[in-house]
């Protein structure tokens, strides 16, 4: 636990993040694990996800790819000097069509520099079938 006079730790700030933000919460986006270099985020189906029929919108899938890849990016037991970050590039490609079944992500950091990180991430159903996978370059600080 930090003093007063210590910064939280990056993985303790993702941990309140994700619940917290505003668009992560609107999206029904919720952490499932969260471990050094490692996130597992779940997007539950909701009927405001898709874009046709029951098939999961992209955009959707698109912003569970980007939370994904901050949090992995973010999972360091490392005081958090700064709260500031972004999404340098984000790239998704989309495999299968997504059809009204909840999601999870799972990202995994796979390249640290001081203050850049990449991760890969891998979208599936319940059964295993992956949906899509994505990479994310995260910049700290």
């Amino acid at each position: 636990m930090p003093s007063p006079t210590t910064p939280p730790s990056r993985i303790d700030v993702m941990r309140e993040f994700v619940p917290g933000s505003p668009l992560v919460r609107h999206l029904g986006i919720e952490l499932v694990a969260l471990e050094p270099d490692r996130a597992e985020l779940r997007l539950p189906y909701a009927s405001h996800l898709p874009t046709l029929a029951d098939v999961v919108h992209g955009g959707a899938i698109a912003s569970l790819i980007d939370t994904a890849g901050m949090a992995s990016t973010w999972a360091v037991d490392e005081p958090a000097e700064s709260l500031r970050g972004s999404t340098i590039t984000l790239n998704v490609e989309y495999l299968a069509a997504a059809h009204g079944r909840d999601l999870t992500a799972v990202s995994v950091a796979v390249k640290r520099g001081r203050s850049i990180c990449f991760n890969e991430v891998h979208v599936t159903e319940p059964d295993g079938r992956l949906v899509a996978r994505g990479s994310v370059v995260q910049q700290l600080g």
